[in-house]
C-alpha cells in the first residue's frame, strides 16, 4: 500500500514538473518544418536573396558607395549550425553525421532574421539621405523578412520569443558614413542568405534524416 501511494506521488510530482517546464518555456516547438513548408520557405529565402541584390545595387539607396566589404554582426550561430557535419568512416569514405539538428539550424536563422529585421527598421528611422525613395526599399526587404518568421517558425502560429530590438546600431554618424556602414551590413545579410539558402536546399533533401 505504501509503496502504491509513493509510485502515485512520484507521477504526480513529474507531471507538475512537466506541466512547469511547459509553462516556463513558452509555446511547444516543431522540431522540423514539413515537405510543403519547407519548399515555401526556400521560395521566400530565394526572393529575400534576390532582393538584397537588387537593394546593393541600388545607387539611389547607396548613392556613392563602393567596397567589397562585408560585415556580419548577428550574435546567432547559423554558419555552424547549419552546416552538414561531415565523418570518415574506417575505408576513408565521408558520411554525414546525425548530429544536425534541424530546429537548431531554423533557429538560429529565425535570430538572423529578427537582427537584421531590427538593422534596416533602426536605418529607416535614421537621417536618410533621400527617405522617400530608400523607405520603401527597404519596407520591401522587410515585408518578405517577416513574411519569414511567421512561415517558418517551428513555434505555432508563427509566433516567438526572439526580441525586436536585438542590438541594431545608433546611426549616430553622417549621412554618407551610415550609408556606407549599412551597406557593408547589407553585403554580409547577402552573405548569410545564400548559406540559409544553402541550408535550406540541404533540410528539403532530408539528407540528414537517412
Amino acid at each position: 500500500m505504501a509503496f502504491g501511494n509513493f509510485y502515485s506521488a512520484s507521477c504526480l510530482i513529474l507531471l507538475l514538473l512537466s506541466l512547469s517546464w511547459r509553462t516556463s518555456t513558452g509555446l511547444p516547438v516543431r522540431t522540423g518544418l514539413s515537405a510543403e513548408k519547407c519548399s515555401d520557405c526556400s521560395l521566400l529565402f530565394k526572393e529575400l536573396l534576390l532582393n538584397i541584390t537588387g537593394l546593393l545595387n541600388d545607387r539611389e539607396l547607396f548613392h556613392r558607395i563602393d567596397t567589397d566589404t562585408a560585415v556580419v554582426i548577428s550574435q546567432a550561430e547559423t554558419v555552424l549550425a547549419c552546416a552538414p557535419t561531415l565523418t570518415q568512416n574506417s575505408t576513408c569514405m565521408m558520411q554525414r553525421n546525425s548530429t544536425f539538428s534541424e530546429s537548431e539550424c531554423l533557429g538560429n536563422i529565425m535570430k538572423d532574421l529578427a537582427y537584421y529585421s531590427a538593422v534596416i527598421q533602426s536605418y529607416t528611422n535614421s537621417d536618410l539621405r533621400l527617405p522617400e525613395t530608400e523607405v520603401p526599399l527597404l519596407n520591401s526587404t522587410l515585408e518578405i523578412i517577416r513574411s519569414l518568421r511567421k512561415s517558418c517558425s517551428l513555434t505555432p502560429n508563427g509566433e516567438n520569443n526572439i526580441p525586436e530590438d536585438v542590438g541594431a546600431p545608433k546611426w549616430e554618424n553622417s549621412s554618407y558614413e551610415n550609408r556606407q556602414q549599412m551597406f557593408k551590413m547589407m553585403k554580409g545579410f547577402q552573405v548569410r542568405t545564400i548559406t540559409i539558402n544553402r541550408a535550406l536546399g540541404y533540410i528539403s533533401s532530408g539528407d540528414h534524416r537517412k
